[in-house]
This record gives structure tokens, sequence and C-alpha cells, in this order.
């Protein structure tokens, strides 16, 4: 799932090296922290935030096939 979120981010910044993702579980939840390049937050959050809730859609769709919970907060 990490890999996911690091995939998905890498392909929409313009410093890909930059890309950071922490995992902290919690019981049956998960949180992904993406950091990027300063620069490169608007390109993660998108116009109205639709291409961040689009990565948090994917991850948790992908975390219910495990049977978890996953949100995704970006720093």
């Amino acid at each position: 799932m990490k890999q996911l979120v690091e995939l998905i981010a890498k392909a929409l910044v313009d410093h890909p090296d930059q890309v950071r993702v922490t995992e902290t579980a919690n019981g049956d939840s998960v949180v992904y922290q993406l950091s990027v390049a300063p620069g490169d937050a608007g390109k993660i959050i998108g116009k109205q935030g639709r291409i961040a809730k689009a990565i948090r859609t994917v991850v948790a769709a992908a975390a219910l096939q495990e049977d978890k919970r996953a949100t995704v907060d970006i720093l």
C-alpha cells in the first residue's frame, strides 16, 4: 500500500526524488503521511482538492481488499 501511494505521487510531481511516505499503523487502520517538495504540493492537491481526494479514494479501496482502513495525510 505504501508503494501505491509513492508510485502515484511520483508520477504527479516534478521532483520525484523528494517524495516521502511514512506509514503509521493503529490496529485496523493505517495512516500514510505523504510529503513532497514545497513546489509540488499544489500538484498533489489539485484544483479544489480533486487529485488528493482521488488518491485517498484509491488507497481506501485498496485497503478494503485487505480488510483494513487507510487514510492519506498530505503534509
